[in-house]
Order: structure tokens, then sequence, then C-alpha cells
């Protein structure tokens, strides 16, 4: 009994192997992950947060780390899927726990040297670049974040001196999903964006997967106002406009910050008129005071004639 014991995976990934996970086991495997990316793990070396994204990246370094929190084996099947002139690797990664043998999980990996990062290299010399085929060579345009854009000449690598790396690539890349996987850790990690060429992670981190045209960095179009903001917004500018808070040009300046005004919606603002000046005229003459009278008694209450009203 006491080695059936022993040999069990310990915790959620237990309860994994055997059948569905209790509740209980799913909130403790969590808290694990959480704690031990706390307690063990450290920004930029087992994972890092790369700009424009809303979660942490996880390195390789933070993959081992749960790997031996959780008692991961990995192995792995390489296919190669090379041609002529391209090496191209496709990995998947099995997990299984070190002491019992479960399978917990697996990962699918892929690297080519006809990525980008990979496929070309910058031209040692003027010489070497004007030597190149031309079908082996480009002028590639930088554009940075500060807008100052520079060229640089380019030439294809061999294949054949990147297969190495590629390949370990592949194996990463396995390696990554298959922890993510075992460990349902995606929700603190997002996966492979440090290994996206730098042009590409940038384009897909400010604009978005399924964004169609570029904005220049810093200068994205607010969007339009839609008809029901706009028409509750208006009633309030205009008590802004009337009760002298606001001018019409503020409430247009503030109106266009928010959103893009349809001519219909701008010719509205404008139309906004200020509260019409209060007329301080008496509408009813004032009282002639009545002539001077003897004193009697009571005279110096005067509270009631009318021009004690007056200011």
């Amino acid at each position: 009994m006491s080695n059936e014991i022993a040999t069990k995976p310990a915790g959620a990934l237990a309860a994994q192997a055997q059948g569905r996970m209790a509740v209980a086991d799913i909130i403790s495997h969590v808290a694990t992950v959480q704690e031990v990316m706390r307690a063990v793990m450290k920004p930029d070396v087992h994972y890092g947060k790369i700009p424009g994204t809303d979660k942490p990246t996880l390195y390789k370094a933070g993959a081992e780390v749960l790997c031996m929190v959780f008692r991961i084996a990995a192995s792995y099947v390489v296919e190669d899927l090379s041609t002529a002139d391209t090496v191209r690797y496709r990995v998947t990664c099995t997990g299984t726990h070190q002491i019992t043998g479960a399978v917990l999980g697996a990962g699918m990996g892929e690297a080519s040297s006809g990525e980008e990062k990979y496929k070309w290299r910058k031209a040692a010399s003027p010489q070497e670049y004007e030597e190149t085929p031309a079908n082996m060579r480009r002028t590639k345009h930088i554009k940075p974040r500060n807008g100052n854009g520079f060229a640089i000449q380019q030439v294809r690598t061999e294949p054949a001196d990147l297969a190495n790396t590629i390949l370990k690539m592949a194996n990463k890349r396995a390696n990554m999903a298959m922890v993510l996987n075992v460990t349902a850790a995606s929700d603190c990690f997002a996966q492979d964006l440090e290994d996206m060429d730098e042009a590409l992670r940038d384009h897909l981190t400010r604009h978005g997967h399924d964004q169609q045209q570029e904005q220049p960095p810093g200068r994205q179009e607010p969007a339009a106002w839609p008809a029901e903001s706009f028409a509750t917004q208006l009633p309030r500018w205009t008590k802004a406009v009337q009760s002298g808070m606001k001018s019409v040009d503020d409430i247009l300046a503030l109106a266009k910050s928010k959103g893009a005004l349809s001519h219909e919606q701008e010719k509205q603002i404008k139309a906004i008129q200020p509260a019409p000046a209060a007329d301080v005229t008496d509408v009813q003459p004032k009282a002639e005071a009545p002539a001077q009278q003897p004193a009697t008694a009571g005279a110096d209450d005067d509270s009631d004639l009318p021009w004690r009203d007056e200011p």
C-alpha cells in the first residue's frame, strides 16, 4: 500500500492521471503555479513582459521550473519537413510523470529557416551585397517607433548553417506548448511571442491580428460617436452651455476629443444657444412713498411697507 501511494503523482496532476479533477484539486493546482511564479521565478529570467501584451511570456527557464515542480519528463518526436532550400522541423513534445510514467499531455512546435528572422542576414559589406544574385538579396526598410526610418542591405542565409538552431527552436516551442497544456498555466503566461520577428511582433501586439490597415504610431483616429451616446450627452452639453459653465466651442473641442462627429452632430452642437439674460426690471410699478404722517403707535414697525422688499 505504501509503495502504491509513493508512486502516485502528487496534487492536481494525480487527479488528472486518474480521471476527472475535483474543484479543490484545480484550486490547489492554480495556486501552486501562481506561488511558484511569485516565489521562485524571476522577471526577465523565467518570464518577461512583451511590450503591448497584457500577460507575461513564459521563457524556457520558466518552463523548466514548472517541469521540476510538477515532475514532468519531456520526450520529443521530430518530423523532418525540409526541402532543397529550406530546413523545417515539426516536433511533438509529450509530458509524462517522472514517477509513474503516466502521460500528462503533449504540445507541438515548428520552426523553419524560411522564417523572416532566419531567412535573411545583414550583408557583411557592400561588395558581398553586389556579388550576391539578385534573387538572393534585398533592401529592407526599417521604420522604428521613433519614426526615423532607414534601410539595410540583406542577403539570404545558408539553410544548412541554421539546421541545429532550427531544430532547437522547434523543440523549445513544442516544450513550451506541452508545459502550458499540462500545467494549465495559459491564464498566467502567453507563448512564443519572444520568438517572433521583432517587426512582426510589434505589429501584432500594437494592432491586433485582424487589423488590415496600419495606423501611424501614436496617431489613431477616434471612433465615431454612436447616435445613442450622442443623444445622451447632448442635453448635458446644452445645460453646461446655458448655465455659463462651457461655451459652444468648448463643447465642440470636448466632443471631438472623445469621438469623430458627423456633420449633423456638429450642427446640433453649434445650434445650442446660451440662456437669455434675466430681466431685472420689475414688472409692477414701484409704489410711491406715502406722505409723512404723524407718528402713531406702532409706526416704528414698518416691515410691511413695499420698499422694505427692495434690496
